[in-house]
């Protein structure tokens, strides 16, 4: 995660230092990004925001499970964290790792509403640890 975060920033930093100028509009307006540095600044925003859903999902269900279900949720947590950056990352020989932001944020968002939901189910009904394997 450390490294797909800092080859990530790395990304965006070009990306912003190119764009200059164009890059203070994007600040402005998502909507409706003019190029292809204007999208990777807009969506390492959505990302951003995506990964901070996630670790306030995690935390929250964390504190709701037993220490063997605890146990069960960092493991699966971090396989999913490696399976997420080895699909949403490619290597290219003279560029290094090229990150997929739209994978990235369309996968931590989907973590993030399963893990929400695990926190529901531990609210209403109780926790169910064996759905953590999923």
């Amino acid at each position: 995660m450390q490294r797909m975060l800092r080859n990530f920033t790395a990304a965006v930093l070009v990306a912003a230092g190119m764009t200059a100028g164009g890059t203070a509009q994007a600040q402005n307006n998502c909507n409706t990004p003019g190029n292809s540095f204007e999208d990777v600044y807009c969506l390492s925003k959505v990302f951003v925001k995506a990964d901070d859903d996630l670790n306030v999902a995690y935390q929250k269900l964390l504190k709701r499970l037993s220490p063997r279900a605890q146990a069960t949720l960092r493991r699966t947590q971090r396989a999913w964290v490696s399976a997420r950056n080895t699909d949403c990352t490619a290597t290219d020989s003279k560029m290094g790792d090229i990150i997929y932001i739209g994978c990235a944020v369309d996968r931590t968002t989907a973590r993030t509403n399963f893990l929400n939901d695990r926190y529901r189910e531990c609210i209403s009904s109780g926790c169910q640890p064996a759905k953590l394997n999923e």
